[in-house]
């Protein structure tokens, strides 16, 4: 890579990660833009590097966008309320930041000839039962709406599953948790979830930079584990076997398995070894093509979900969690934060 990046919400865990990776590369200069000023201050002392920029402002305020798209010759689009429980109790603020926010993004950056975009999402936009994922799939429709007339502006996706260990997630919750001896709270132990570390995001993404055409969705093929699996492995890791743990039971707007494709995406992936590609769907407003004519590829194909990918064993959960700084520093007693 090379020019100027911009991320968007850049002072989150996938940001950190970026800037970590990034900054090693031949850019010029790396923006980041986010709404909170603490997080960035403690992000310019972390990594002191003068190619790092900060904006502050928000994808709300289409205005803020303009000045800091200005020059910018790619852009990561990670801006997102993505906290479930959140998104269920301010459904509309979940709208403005993802569904409009994401809109701001595209169109300023098209007026700004930015030559890629690349829009983050997640599994919990294929077939979302909750305000997030539902807000998260209406953002894949924005940005697929836009790569129609996006001229010379690239814009394509990533979608993934649960980054490991990232702020917010349950890795940290447990740790700490464990630490302060008291029970892991469980929802449910037969839950299925993707796994994936931050530096598969930031693959995911850069491999979304390389290859991708206007309106590509790219889809890691990640393994799984379920909920029961990374309990025994977190209790293996930090060495208390007998931690003792509680069922809280399935929490409002959770699913047993996540989908990171649809069957009828499923039946037009292109297989690029470690990754699918999403190709755009070509139809128009011709109805004869939606309700007269069907496609036997989809009846035979399968979503590709949590439950029917590989599945990591308790000692292959155990390796992983064994590499992550925030595991490493708690068994050196040291604070723990999260992986970012």
């Amino acid at each position: 890579m090379d020019g100027v990046l911009l991320i968007t919400g850049g002072t989150g865990s996938f940001g950190r990660a970026v800037v970590r990776r990034f900054l090693t590369s031949s850019l010029r200069e790396i923006r980041i833009f986010s709404r909170d000023e603490k997080k960035q201050d403690d992000m310019r002392k972390y990594f002191a590097d003068p190619r790092l920029k900060f904006y502050l402002g928000d994808v709300r305020e289409r205005e803020s966008l303009k000045a800091v798209m200005r020059g910018v010759d790619d852009v990561f689009h990670a801006a997102a309320l993505k906290q479930v429980p959140s998104c269920e109790f301010h459904p509309m603020e979940a709208v403005r930041t993802n569904v409009l926010g994401t809109e701001h993004v595209l169109d300023t950056a098209i007026d700004a000839g930015v030559r890629r975009v690349i829009c983050l999402s997640t599994d919990k936009a294929v077939y979302p039962i909750n305000a997030m994922g539902m807000t998260k799939a209406l953002m894949e429709k924005v940005m697929l709406a836009a790569a129609r007339h996006s001229g010379q502006t690239i814009i394509c996706g990533t979608r993934y599953g649960n980054v490991i260990a990232s702020r917010g997630s349950v890795v940290p919750l447990f740790l700490n948790q464990m630490l302060q001896d008291r029970p892991m709270t469980v929802t449910d132990p037969r839950m299925t979830r993707f796994i994936m570390t931050l530096e598969d995001a930031v693959e995911l993404v850069h491999f979304a930079f390389t290859h991708g055409r206007s309106g590509d969705i790219f889809v890691q093929k990640a393994p799984a584990a379920t909920v029961d699996t990374l309990v025994q492995a977190m209790r293996s890791v930090m060495g208390r076997p007998d931690h003792p743990v509680f069922d809280i039971g399935t929490r409002h707007g959770e699913k047993l398995y996540e989908t990171l494709l649809s069957r009828e995406e499923r039946a037009a992936a292109e297989d690029m070894g470690r990754y699918f590609r999403v190709p755009p769907d070509a139809r128009d407003l011709n109805y004869e093509k939606y309700v007269e004519k069907g496609e036997r590829r989809i009846t035979e194909a399968t979503e590709y979900t949590s439950f029917n990918t590989d599945q990591l064993d308790v000692d292959q959960m155990a390796q992983l969690l064994s590499k992550l700084g925030i595991i490493q520093r708690a068994l050196a007693g040291e604070p723990v934060g999260s992986e970012d």
